[in-house]
């Protein structure tokens, strides 16, 4: 298994300075995650933007990634308003993996228990899934085909 760090509120910490959140160009919130497992598991961080600001050419390198991973399961970190557009993305890939995408609606940083409970779940259902992308966040779970966010209501769906 891998993860895939791409950014996101999962990871975006507060700037006292400027006094906003940012997305730090580094993998610090899916680290303290990862401490509290028995098992290693590989890391990656690419991209570190919100994914609103996310394009094409980011989806490509995402899939690029994703691609040129020898592990068969990835976990994508992923912010959670286009996560459905690059899930899309990479399953036109065909690519023969287990892709699960993550994320946050609350920053870890600021509270850390939504960022950890869909980690932990989207690890879980990764190792039961069939080839195929997913989205797993907020206990909602299936293939990103039958989960979208419902922005006006702040959560995830089935469809």
């Amino acid at each position: 298994m891998r993860i895939i760090n791409t950014g996101g509120t999962f990871n975006k910490r507060y700037d006292p300075i400027k006094g906003e959140l940012f997305v730090p160009q580094d993998n610090r919130a899916v680290e303290e995650i990862l401490k509290s497992l028995v098992e290693d598991i590989s890391l990656e961080g690419v991209i570190y933007k919100d994914s609103l600001e996310m394009d094409q050419q980011d989806r490509m390198k995402l899939g690029e990634t994703i691609a040129q991973c020898t592990e068969k399961i990835i976990i994508v970190v992923h912010g959670t308003d286009t996560m459905d557009r690059s899930a899309e993305y990479i399953e036109s890939l065909g690519l023969d993996k287990v892709v699960v995408f993550t994320g946050a609606m609350i920053p870890f940083h600021i509270d850390p228990i939504e960022a950890t409970a869909n980690l932990g779940m989207a690890m879980g259902y990764a190792r039961n899934a069939s080839t195929g992308v997913h989205i797993v966040i907020q206990g909602v779970m299936s293939s990103f085909k039958q989960v979208k966010k419902n922005k006006s209501a702040g959560k995830f769906e089935y469809v």
